[in-house]
């Protein structure tokens, strides 16, 4: 393993203690071809299926003449989107990482950006949006799955290393967005690597909920799309009631209950955001 780096063997894969030290000391870790190019394929056509997730997205504008297209999803359910987020590799290794306690699925989200229409997240942490959804502590992560290859051309995720150790940091709104204070990102990045987080399609993404990230437009002629499961441990069930779930037992399903899976279109239970609706996720949705 090379720093926070590491290469998924099938049937061979645990979550070492180098892993965990890499997670503590960057804030993320990198698992190239976690998910294989058969199972990415399925994975693939259930989300681009238009009578699936693709119903509920909606867009969001950067400010900057841009648009990301979004679903989000509060309850993984038992469709082939919600077997990966379950399954061991995945939800397995998330918990691990985050201290071994039991975690639970805090919500799914499939973010498109376009080509030549995708538009810029601005810098930001995970838990500058959930501290507000009533999580007293910062035990939460995001597993982050590029459906398509990600890179600097398209758009893909920025991250300023080890900066999940400076603790969350205030945001406010830009556009329709929720942003880091900038000065302090600013003085991030002087003392924190800023890494453009370049992947395969396939590769997986384990961050910490307190790393500041960003990502640019889409220049390019290819989409990027990506899959990102977000989980929160059960010990920091949150105190109010919002737009995400308290804690729900998770049941974790076998890696090769994802190939096993037919289900595309079952999506009772899985409570989709509906963005119109609710002027609070306007600023707040994530």
């Amino acid at each position: 393993m090379q720093g926070a780096e590491v290469r998924y063997e099938a049937g061979k894969w645990q979550v070492t203690k180098a892993m965990k030290e890499a997670y503590n000391t960057h804030g993320y870790i990198i698992v190239r071809d976690m998910i294989s190019q058969e199972e990415l394929r399925k994975v693939r056509a259930a989300l681009e299926d238009p009578e699936g997730v693709q119903k509920y997205k909606f867009s969001r504008y950067d400010g900057n003449n841009r648009s990301n297209k979004m679903s989000l999803w509060n309850h993984p359910g038992h469709d082939i989107t919600g077997v990966l987020a379950r399954t061991q590799r995945i939800a397995g290794t998330m918990e691990q990482l985050m201290g071994g306690d039991e975690t639970y699925h805090y919500h799914t989200k499939l973010i498109m950006k376009e080509a030549h229409t995708g538009g810029t997240f601005v810098w930001h942490q995970d838990y500058g949006y959930w501290y507000n959804n009533g999580c007293l502590f910062p035990d939460m992560g995001s597993v982050f799955i590029p459906i398509d290859d990600a890179d600097k051309g398209n758009g893909c995720l920025q991250v300023l290393a080890g900066s999940h150790k400076m603790g969350r940091v205030d945001h406010g709104h830009i556009g329709e967005q929720f942003g880091a204070d900038l000065e302090r990102v600013e003085q991030a990045k002087k003392v924190c690597d800023h890494v453009y987080v370049e992947m395969k399609a396939g590769d997986v993404l384990f961050f910490h909920c307190n790393l500041l990230h960003t990502s640019d437009q889409n220049h390019s002629d290819r989409r990027r799309w990506v899959f990102i499961v977000a989980f929160n441990k059960r010990s920091n069930d949150p105190y109010l009631e919002h737009h995400h779930p308290r804690y729900t037992p998770m049941t974790k399903v076998d890696d090769s209950a994802l190939l096993e899976c037919d289900v595309v279109r079952d999506m009772e239970g899985k409570w989709f955001m509906v963005y119109e609706d609710d002027e609070h996720l306007h600023h707040n949705l994530h």
